[in-house]
């Protein structure tokens, strides 16, 4: 019984950490389709702050290059450009970056995540039907699509050991 609470504490100042060292540098949480050369399809920042998309479109360093295409503009150093880039564009400093590719969402968040996400962001000149109106915003629409089949949440262990999600320290 008395390990159970020295575990449960250790838990605790394990999160407490975390969201303490979030305070001044957020974590950067990033979809990468390997189907796509490694292309960045959607981020998120979290801190203790709160939660914010951030879109790797629209997200560039001072020479035009999107956090989109960063495996292609930056192939020595992607994740080191992707921190550029955050502090270029929204004058933020990840110090973590997790890395989600498609097997894993497809695991963690139903077989057909990427396709609704793509059907509710207007994808390919999606309309909408009864469920969807009209084309979201990327960020809801990956909001709307993770919550549609739930969420498997003892498959994030086994896909961080397989390497689907990867943390990496920048």
């Amino acid at each position: 019984m008395e390990n159970i609470h020295i575990v449960i504490i250790a838990v605790i100042a394990v999160i407490f950490m975390f969201l303490l060292a979030t305070i001044n540098s957020p974590v950067l949480i990033i979809a990468e389709d390997t189907d796509e050369y490694g292309g960045i399809d959607m981020a998120a920042e979290f801190s203790i702050k709160g939660f914010s998309w951030v879109y790797p479109g629209s997200s560039h360093n001072e020479y035009g290059q999107t956090m989109h295409n960063v495996h292609s503009d930056s192939p020595d150093d992607p994740y080191g450009a992707i921190k550029h880039i955050m502090e270029y564009t929204y004058n933020e400093s990840p110090f973590l970056i997790i890395s989600v590719n498609n097997a894993a969402a497809q695991t963690i968040f139903g077989g057909s995540i990427i396709s609704d996400i793509r059907a509710n962001d207007g994808y390919f000149g999606y309309t909408g039907n009864a469920n969807v109106q009209g084309s979201m915003a990327r960020g809801d629409a990956v909001g709307v699509a993770m919550l549609e089949d739930g969420i498997n949440v003892p498959m994030i262990p086994i896909q961080i050991l397989l390497g689907n999600i990867r943390f990496i320290p920048v």
